[in-house]
């Protein structure tokens, strides 16, 4: 049976779920960032998903690319370039990061990951960026 990694619920709020993937906001308004967890039970490296599932991973990435940039718009937050991450050096179940970079930004031309401290969301900023994104995801 698949579980989130307790870290994920922390730390972000749920859009969607896809096919393959749960969807979730990163809870730091610095970025549009959004995160996804193939709900596979065990899976911790992209070579622990069927190949069919792999692809499915790349699709659902490009499709939370388009919900990064709606994410972006409604808070007024140029995307100028997507940055997709799997990393899992900290969480170590499978799951990758899609983040809207701008020319200026924070952490600008930096990485993004383990810059500075998060800062959360708040409303009504949270539930226009969660009603975005999920939009996008519907397509």
């Amino acid at each position: 049976m698949f579980r989130l990694d307790a870290a994920f619920v922390r730390t972000s709020h749920p859009i969607a779920e896809l096919r393959l993937c749960a969807v979730r906001l990163q809870d730091d308004a610095r970025w549009p960032w959004l995160v996804l967890a193939p709900r596979l039970e065990g899976a911790r490296e992209i070579e622990d998903l069927a190949p069919d599932d792999r692809a499915r991973l790349m699709q659902e990435i490009v499709l939370a690319g388009a919900g990064v940039r709606a994410v972006g718009a409604v808070l007024g937050l140029a995307v100028d370039k997507l940055n997709v991450g799997l990393l899992g050096n900290v969480t170590p179940q499978l799951h990758a990061h899609v983040v809207g970079r701008r020319d200026g930004d924070p952490a600008w031309p930096g990485p993004a990951w383990g810059f500075g401290a998060p800062e959360p969301y708040r409303q009504p900023a949270l539930a226009r960026a969660l009603a975005a994104a999920a939009d996008a995801l519907r397509g």
